[in-house]
């Protein structure tokens, strides 16, 4: 089969795979997101509210029942399905009630007010999540409708691996196995959850594949690609196009600096004994390096100046959330202090549990070393894997289910392993040939 038939083949069947669970992917945020894009859609809150509410009720029935079919004491006692969803939906349409009466900030925006104000204002300024599953909700409802649309970005994501590792010339079984990884690990599982998460990957992916067309000659596509990502990556989250912009920036910084000074001592290596100078073979920064510095430093500001504009939430809002249990708790007199505290508690109680579970950290290593392989785009992957890193120490929650806000750091195992393993593929074989002739080496 062509290398694309390959590609739509192993989407297809990471999209069979996921029919697995269809309801029960929600995690606490994702109620709000569903809610918006009901609104978005027409609905009214009340009908968002129960919509949202019995599919999110819908995925604890079903892990319920299947909980209860493998308990060693209750798989021969009544279902329990009917009790969790009918508990659950009374409770959570009676709380949404309660702050619906109350009219004012708790009804103001698109958000169904499942949390207090503060809280909801967060979800209001991520458009991007919400508008992506508007035509999905629509024309297949809530459950069918959110799985479709998982299962698509989720796809993609793996497509866009693939697509970014044959454009550093990667042979076709090893792009194939970088999109396997991306499904397989848990950048998938994280992808297919109906949260930002999937979208912030696949428009991060398609920000450095725009710098991996740049690096290899097509500047213009590269850098529209790149800044597409970028400016979409602000409306699903704006702190991700904040990160992603300078860590790109930085990059190409670096890439620019390395190029010119190994263009500069080639150049001065090359001065014949009479004085004269022959050509230099180094190669200068070039343009597409400072066309991507240029995205890069774009986003930064952009994002800066829209996110005072738009008044959106500041930086020490965020903090505060962090630290009052999403505002639950009275607001921290010196959060920066308590913030910095929490901080260093955080990674080391990280660095504790990765050291006994080490796959992580041994997968980061493998991919940080394959990026050797490419410099200049390894430099590029660095810095779009270190946003993980950036998230994460900006939320240092060790409670985060799943590992979800450092995921974007799994893209360097991911897109990292397969150009380790190049040499494998491209290493001679030696192929015996009838008659006198030896061995010849020929390249897989």
């Amino acid at each position: 089969m062509r290398p694309r038939t390959w590609v739509l083949v192993l989407a297809a069947v990471f999209a069979l795979l996921q029919l697995a669970d269809v309801t029960g992917r929600d995690t606490p945020d994702s109620k709000n997101y569903v809610s918006y894009a009901l609104t978005l859609a027409g609905a009214g809150k009340r009908e968002a509210a129960t919509e949202t509410v019995d599919w999110v009720c819908a995925g604890k029935a079903s892990a319920a029942e299947r909980a209860r079919r493998v308990d060693v004491v209750h798989f021969r006692a009544p279902s329990p399905a009917g009790r969790v969803f009918a508990t659950c939906r009374a409770g959570e349409l009676r709380r949404v009630e309660r702050r619906l009466r109350a009219g004012g900030a708790q009804t103001d925006g698109h958000v169904v007010p499942f949390v207090a104000p503060r809280l909801r204002r967060i979800f209001e300024v991520r458009p991007g999540y919400p508008v992506f599953l508007v035509p999905f909700v629509t024309a297949f409802g809530v459950t069918w409708g959110v799985w479709l649309a998982s299962v698509l970005v989720a796809g993609a994501g793996g497509v866009l691996v693939f697509l970014v590792l044959r454009t550093v010339s990667v042979p076709v079984p090893l792009a194939l196995t970088g999109q396997v990884l991306y499904y397989v690990l848990p950048v998938g599982t994280t992808a297919m959850r109906p949260m930002t998460e999937g979208l912030m990957l696949a428009l991060t992916l398609t920000a450095l594949w725009g710098c991996a067309l740049v690096l290899t000659g097509r500047v213009k596509a590269g850098a529209a690609s790149a800044a597409g990502g970028l400016l979409a990556l602000f409306a699903v989250k704006h702190s991700q196009a904040l990160f992603l912009g300078a860590c790109l920036a930085g990059a190409a910084a670096v890439v620019a600096l390395w190029r010119r000074r190994r263009h500069a001592r080639r150049l001065g290596g090359g001065r014949s004994a009479g004085g004269g100078r022959s050509p230099g073979r180094g190669r200068s920064p070039g343009r597409g390096v400072a066309a991507i510095a240029v995205v890069g430093c774009g986003a930064v500001a952009g994002t800066l100046i829209l996110a005072r504009l738009l008044r959106y939430p500041s930086e020490a809002e965020s903090v505060q959330d962090l630290l009052t249990g999403h505002y639950t708790y009275p607001d921290r007199a010196h959060p920066w202090r308590d913030f910095l505290h929490l901080e260093f508690a955080f990674w080391v109680e990280w660095l504790r549990r990765q050291l006994t579970e080490p796959l992580f950290p041994a997968l980061l290593a493998a991919g940080a070393w394959g990026a050797r392989r490419r410099p200049a785009f390894g430099v590029f992957l660095l810095a779009a894997a270190g946003t993980g890193i950036l998230t994460q120490a900006a939320h240092p929650d060790i409670t985060v289910f799943g590992d979800r806000m450092i995921v974007l750091a799994w893209l360097l195992p991911v897109v990292g392993v397969p150009l380790l393993l190049e040499p494998l593929v491209r290493r001679p074989v030696p192929v015996p040939v009838q008659g006198p002739a030896r061995a010849v080496g020929v390249t897989r």
